[in-house]
């Protein structure tokens, strides 16, 4: 049954906002997706009932575009974000002065639900672009809208995710896998379906209000733990490689320089490789996904199913005896 609650979804076509469109339609409410690019996320409409799901554009740099978005909503959910910067879609931009945007004109429509996806490791005094401005947009959004719920994933896994994925298809052209710093930091991956669900409880519970949540999954794994994990599951023996943070550093230019050619996507950048200087686990006193009511995935339970395709024959891959 249709609730008559419009809840707004900013950056729903990306990959955890498909989850979160599609688990807020599971709860009745009628979504509406904005998105700089409506035409390209069509199939986001069938994710609910015949209407349920609406398609608007708006554009986060562009405050009444926004308004318009969150005309009668009663809620909204704000996951526009970039990994990597390309031309006007800076981290700042986006992460800081896009999110100050959508809560003020949020504030200003007398809405008082509003979920902001941030990121553990958010921190203003960090040494990474990224991380800073996820906490300059964090800060931004409380001064204008003190009730809103921050909530900070650890690495998400799910079936399109940019990390499981990034690297079984690194390995399959690849002799090596490099394991940067030693391969020592700690990530605790987040299933991207309980990233919905914690984003929906939030929404829904009045005391998830003006709170941050930190959401990881039950484990915690190395970086190097997970690269074997990785190569075990698509069957391709490949050396894992310790580089120093130095030579990393090295790497990280060649492949931004590499990345000015048009279509191309660095494999990893310097500010990335500054984040990964830094475990990305979910603190001990941290309010987390179980105070949300959500009962966490876990990656040997989920990610094999979508590894698979990165075997040498897929699906039909045996695997050798060990």
């Amino acid at each position: 049954m249709l609730r008559d609650e419009i809840i707004t979804v900013f950056g729903g076509s990306g990959f955890i906002g498909r989850h979160v469109v599609r688990a807020l339609a599971r709860e009745g409410y009628r979504v509406r997706v904005a998105s700089r690019r409506p035409h390209i996320a069509q199939d986001l409409r069938v994710m609910g009932v015949v209407g349920q799901v609406q398609l608007v554009q708006a554009n986060v740099r562009v405050p009444a575009s926004v308004e318009r978005a969150l005309e009668n909503a009663s809620g909204v959910v704000n996951l526009v974000g970039v990994l990597n910067e390309n031309g006007r879609q800076t981290f700042s931009r986006l992460h800081a002065q896009g999110a100050k945007t959508i809560a003020e004109a949020a504030a200003k429509a007398g809405i008082e639900r509003m979920v902001q996806i941030s990121a553990i490791g958010a921190d203003a005094d960090s040494p990474s672009r990224y991380a800073r401005t996820k906490a300059d947009g964090e800060a931004m959004v409380r001064e204008a809208l003190p009730t809103a719920t921050v909530l900070r994933p650890s690495i998400v896994f799910g079936t399109e995710d940019s990390f499981f994925n990034r690297f079984a298809d690194m390995a399959r052209f690849s002799p090596a896998l490099p394991l940067f710093g030693g391969g020592k930091t700690r990530f605790q991956p987040v299933f991207v379906g309980d990233v919905a669900r914690a984003a929906v409880a939030a929404l829904q519970k009045d005391e998830a209000r003006g709170e941050t949540y930190e959401l990881g999954g039950p484990g915690v794994y190395t970086f190097a733990e997970l690269m074997r994990f990785i190569l075990d599951e698509i069957d391709r023996p490949r050396v894992l490689l310790p580089l120093p943070w130095a030579i990393g550093s090295v790497i990280a230019m060649l492949a931004e320089l590499v990345a000015i050619l048009p279509f191309v996507q660095p494999v990893i950048t310097r500010d990335q490789l500054t984040q990964l200087q830094r475990d990305n686990v979910v603190a001990d006193d941290a309010k987390t996904l179980a105070d949300l009511g959500v009962d966490a995935e876990t990656v040997d339970a989920v990610v094999p199913s979508y590894l698979v395709r990165y075997r040498r024959y897929g699906q039909f891959h045996e695997r050798q005896a060990s």
